[in-house]
């Protein structure tokens, strides 16, 4: 079958690799319908060392049950399902608590300890399949509109929804979104269904902004550093934002988040931080008592919450993705993002 393997930075290839099998009485194996380039993969993209064996890459999408092992109990073959970014087994104690991110079995698509591999690709072995994967009533005939706002809830938009979650968000809430890439775009939309009042996005492509605007942003900045956060106080009466949800992931990003926020405020941070130092001290955080947190996002727990809006078609998460490329042109999708010519690129294997 075919897979998109990254063999260092910027060497993105679709390679022939063995057709997976059912390896365990827990796993599933999934044809692909949807898969995508995802803001985080640009991350390895620009700094991934040279691997001469390569890494599998995707971890989101959406596709068809085609064989279950013998211990699989809430799927069939022939179910439409997504696949969130993380394996979970849907029984321990953290899956309970909707965080399973921190599953106690578990792991990421493209984990050789997990033994799992990338969903840029014609088809997936799930482990776990029962924990991890949700049956939804389409099939992949579905157009392709609702089948794009569907993988984002294999990421994207779970992550968004997350990012408002733990910030706190609620009716009438002041709220600045850091970012204009898809999980900041879906973060202004779930703030928007979440009650926020007043939605800052601070972000600079005009076109994406527009699209903040769409799902809910009532002020954009473009500006960025001092001036950046000069103009959120500004626009917040001086004060800042109660919530600021940080969807980039570098330090930059994290700076401005401080200075935006309020006295008292929350800092929800669900970029893929790129960094390991940043300040918390008392003339940041613990001074104006500051609450910081965020982290990968358990998606598994938002679906089924998000799922009813998204078939009916209240809300179009999927409108993120600006360019669909197939299996074979996924290095050009890698190539589309880097250089800011796509905001998403969906993958149709």
């Amino acid at each position: 079958m075919k897979a998109t393997y990254m063999f260092g930075a910027g060497d993105v290839r679709v390679i022939d690799v063995p057709d997976h099998t059912i390896q365990s009485s827990t796993d599933a194996l999934v044809r692909i319908v949807r898969a995508c380039v995802c803001g985080s993969d640009l991350h390895p993209y620009h700094s991934m060392d040279v691997d001469p064996d390569g890494r599998s890459m995707g971890h989101e999408f959406i596709g068809v049950v085609e064989a279950i092992g013998s211990d699989v109990r809430t799927l069939r073959v022939g179910d439409f399902v997504i696949a969130p970014f993380a394996v979970s087994c849907g029984t321990c104690v953290f899956c309970a608590a909707g965080l399973q991110t921190s599953y106690v079995r578990g792991g990421f698509w493209n984990d050789t300890s997990l033994g799992t591999e990338g969903g840029q690709a014609e088809a997936v072995r799930v482990p776990l399949a029962d924990g991890t994967l949700v049956k939804v009533p389409v099939g992949e005939d579905a157009d392709d509109a609702l089948l794009d706002s569907l993988l984002t809830l294999s990421d994207v938009y779970g992550t968004g929804w997350h990012a408002a979650v733990r910030g706190g968000v609620g009716e009438g809430s002041v709220v600045t979104v850091i970012g204009d890439g898809a999980v900041g775009l879906l973060a202004v939309l779930s703030a928007r269904r979440l009650g926020a009042e007043q939605i800052v996005l601070m972000g600079r492509h005009q076109v994406r902004t527009d699209l903040g605007r769409e799902f809910g942003a009532t002020d954009v900045v473009a500006e960025r550093g001092e001036e950046g956060i000069a103009k959120v106080r500004e626009l917040t009466g001086g004060l800042g934002s109660a919530v600021v949800l940080e969807a980039v992931g570098h330090r930059p990003a994290y700076d401005q988040a401080v200075g935006v926020v309020r006295a008292g405020g929350v800092i929800s941070r669900v970029g893929v931080p790129q960094y390991e130092d940043a300040p918390v001290g008392f003339g940041s955080l613990f001074g104006p008592n500051i609450t910081l947190t965020g982290g990968p996002a358990p998606v598994r727990a938002y679906i089924e919450q998000l799922l009813p809006a998204v078939l009916d078609g209240t809300v179009q998460p999927g409108k993120v993705f600006d360019r669909t490329v197939g299996l074979g042109q996924t290095p050009e999708g890698y190539a589309a993002m880097d250089a800011r010519d796509a905001l998403e690129v969906s993958v149709r294997p």
